[in-house]
């Protein structure tokens, strides 16, 4: 039986179907099916061509000495940190983030800053004309950079113009809107996308130069595209913040070359982006009394301490299932604490709609905030205001125990400096008196609920 000439694959997941079908079975998502034309493998393909020999492979001891990988500063320091303390040489970097987000600004600055350092930049964009692009720069102030543009998305044109620039930091936006002759599929497919990210990584990689690829999310938060992609890289980063809000975040997810946990905040204003070196100040907003229902959590993101406030609302439900709504945090661990809350201390929450809101656009995912989120619940639903100055941190356990928190002393520091002299926090193993905070600790979620009473 002869085999099919063109194959459907997924745009979503990256499946292979032998017949177009509404919905992909591997995914479960609908109208994502697109024909594309087949690979078949050919026996031996892999064998090298006739009076040619391969060349042998060499390898070398783990115990080596290896030299230190000279980073590239750009000199926008959230953006290094973020990197891993800065960009490393021959390394594919792809961002992701909302339509709108600030993806491009961002990306222009750092460009702009690099060639200011001294380092040779291309800018590739395929989405946008160069005058486009020199608008931006002009508002943004950094149209006097030496960074070299160019506007196309022929995949061979940009990688024979690379190599004959020769520059140390390559940017490419995005990855989607690039297109290689070899490939018959539209740009954006499933196919493309694999196949343009996968010659300019190479490309990188035997050049020497920083990759920077941007790349498109789907209505689900993720970069669309094959998963492959994120693993021929060698660090992904998202950029997120909300639209109504001035904060953005630049988060790494994957990172070769740097821890995956740290964060960059940014401040967009109308010349563009802004770091924000001290973002719990932000966050944290107008100090002074706060009301019920608001609780500062002291939480690391990385190896930087982040004071945000999460505010609770516990309203009477006016229907027969009640709402539970969250914002920046998960909603299953607001199900659990609300759990937790009722077995083991007796309170109520079943005839009331859980609003739960992280303020100033943050997300957060560490376990730690469980105990600030479980006081702010309490303090709404008890009508009883926090003590003033005061910050919380722990994980709660199903049992009602509060767990130990990693990095108390960082957290406390920070707390200290923004003014804050009390702290609702687990036992410590080590005296935290010197941080300038005054401990309360809580071993059960029921001391808790004591504390605030």
């Amino acid at each position: 039986m002869a085999k099919p000439d063109h194959v459907f694959t997924c745009q979503a997941c990256g499946a292979i179907w032998s017949k177009w079908t509404g919905k992909c079975d591997a995914c479960g998502e609908w109208n994502t099916l697109v024909e594309e034309a087949a690979r078949p493998v050919v026996p031996g393909a892999l064998a090298a061509p006739t009076g040619r020999k391969a060349k042998a492979l060499t390898f070398v001891e783990l115990s080596g000495a290896a030299e230190p990988l000279a980073r590239l500063i750009s000199g926008i320091s959230e953006f290094d940190r973020v990197c891993g303390g800065g960009l490393a040489p021959a390394s594919a970097i792809l961002i992701g983030g909302d339509p709108g987000v600030g993806k491009s600004t961002l990306l222009l600055q750092a460009a702009a800053a690099l060639a200011r350092n001294g380092r040779s930049v291309a800018y590739v964009t395929g989405e946008e004309a160069e005058a486009q692009v020199q608008e931006r720069a002009r508002r943004l102030k950094t149209a006097d950079a030496p960074v070299q543009l160019a506007a196309e998305t022929d995949l061979r044109k940009i990688i024979d113009g690379l190599k004959a620039l020769k520059p140390d930091v390559v940017i490419v936006d995005s990855i989607q809107t690039l297109w290689a002759d070899g490939v018959e599929a539209a740009p954006g497919t499933v196919a493309q996308v694999r196949a343009c990210a996968h010659e300019l990584v190479r490309f990188a990689k035997k050049s020497g130069s920083v990759l920077i690829l941007v790349g498109h999310v789907t209505k689900d938060g993720q970069i669309a595209g094959p998963r492959v992609v994120e693993h021929l890289v060698d660090a992904v980063i998202y950029f997120e913040g909300e639209r109504g809000l001035p904060f953005r975040i630049l988060r790494a997810v994957k990172n070769r070359f740097g821890p995956t946990d740290e964060i960059g905040v940014f401040e967009m204003v109308e010349a563009g982006l802004v770091e924000t070196p001290n973002p719990s100040a932000l966050f944290l907003g107008v100090s002074g009394e706060r009301a019920s229902g608001a609780a500062v959590f002291a939480g690391v993101e990385g190896s930087r301490p982040v004071l945000v406030e999460i505010q609770a609302l516990a309203a009477p439900s006016a229907y027969g299932t009640p709402r539970r709504a969250i914002v920046g945090w998960d909603s299953a661990r607001l199900a659990m604490i609300l759990a937790v809350l009722e077995t083991r201390c007796g309170l109520s929450f079943a005839g009331r709609d859980v609003y739960l809101s992280v303020a100033g656009g943050l997300r957060i995912t560490e376990p730690a905030a469980d105990l600030a989120v479980a006081a702010a619940l309490i303090s709404s639903l008890t009508d009883t205001p926090l003590p003033k100055h005061c910050v919380a941190y722990g994980e709660v356990a199903l049992s009602g125990d509060v767990r130990p928190a990693g990095r108390s002393d960082l957290r406390l520091k920070e707390a200290a400096k923004l003014g804050f002299e009390q702290a609702l926090a687990p036992p410590q193993k080590k005296n935290s008196a010197a941080a300038g905070v005054k401990l309360r600790a809580i071993s059960h979620i029921s001391e808790l609920v004591t504390a605030l009473s």
